[in-house]
């Protein structure tokens, strides 16, 4: 593939995006959680290919993207507690896992053979703009190479994909940071967090009366975000560390100081727009030490993303 397009989120840079998704080509886009790699969802040719692009394993699903409520009906069904949520969340970064309808005509590929696929309505107003113009479902990973620290700007997606997809548009850096919180249901319609991201347990419990089930221990990946070893910078990664040891660069979060900080006032809010766009800074560093984030609001999702990036690497 020839060098990726580097397209600007106006009126021309959306239409000439969503001509290429049209076309089967790769575009990623920004979303206020971090950059998708964006297909159309509904031709098979075209999700494979963010499947090679990404080398991403094919039994790990897609989240479809779609502009509004009513096209996300047109794929899934939307009931029950699943609809208080999206209403009180979308457009924002909540995936709902949710069943397909059996006229969905959204590729297998994008569900790894499920009868469920995860789904949102991505507040950002380029990926708003694109969806709109697009008018179809888009499955839209991370734009990054799988398994490697998620892409917060146009450059990070480009550091790892260029020449491997159409184009990037690209409208800046992204706000919340993280990826979209993923909810599924038992079957008792009850919800069961299954990824924490910018919606936090408390939001929900905010708007349901009661927190979210954990995810299910040891259980078959049901989602995106479930592989243990995910978000991994090149180098190793120590958690929980007050200071640094011998090689290590450390990133600081609160009174615990660091070559940088994920916020020195103790801002969860800006420590996750922080998080992937400081492991990016520290790709190359042969270790990385991090300060302790409290398992609270945001925190329980920063957490998530720095035990993946700690984990044993296959």
């Amino acid at each position: 593939m020839s060098k990726t397009l580097r397209l600007t989120a106006d009126p021309d840079g959306i239409a000439r995006a969503a001509a290429l998704l049209g076309d089967g080509a790769l575009v990623a886009f920004p979303t206020e959680t971090v950059y998708g790699l964006g297909a159309d969802a509904r031709n098979d040719q075209a999700v494979a290919g963010i499947f090679a692009a990404k080398g991403r394993p094919q039994f790990n699903p897609l989240i479809v993207h779609v502009a509004n409520r009513d096209l996300a009906e047109r794929h899934v069904a939307l009931t029950g507690t699943a609809a208080r949520l999206a209403e009180a969340f979308w457009p924002g970064p909540l995936t709902l896992v949710l069943p397909l309808r059996p006229d969905a005509g959204i590729a297998p590929l994008v569900t790894a053979g499920l009868g469920t696929v995860g789904i949102r309505v991505p507040a950002h107003p380029a990926a708003q703009a694109l969806l709109t113009k697009f008018g179809g479902p888009v499955a839209a990973p991370s734009a990054n190479p799988s398994g490697r620290i998620s892409p917060t700007a146009a450059d990070h997606v480009l550091a790892g994909l260029d020449g491997r997809i159409g184009a990037v548009l690209d409208d800046g850096p992204c706000g919340v940071g993280l990826e979209s919180t993923i909810v599924g249901f038992d079957e008792t319609g009850r919800a069961r967090l299954l990824r924490p991201g910018g919606i936090t347990a408390e939001d929900i419990a905010g708007v349901l009366g009661e927190r979210p089930l954990p995810p299910e221990a040891g259980g078959k990946i049901t989602s995106p975000g479930q592989l243990l070893s995910h978000y991994a910078p090149r180098g190793r990664v120590r958690l929980n560390a007050t200071a640094p040891e011998d090689g290590e660069v450390m990133i600081g979060f609160g009174p615990v100081p660091g070559d940088t900080s994920l916020s020195e006032s103790g801002d969860l809010a800006e420590a996750a727009a922080n998080l992937f766009r400081m492991l990016h800074l520290f790709d190359t560093a042969e270790a990385i030490a991090v300060a302790p984030v409290p398992e609270e609001g945001l925190g329980a999702a920063i957490n998530d993303r720095l035990r993946r990036a700690a984990a044993p690497r296959n």
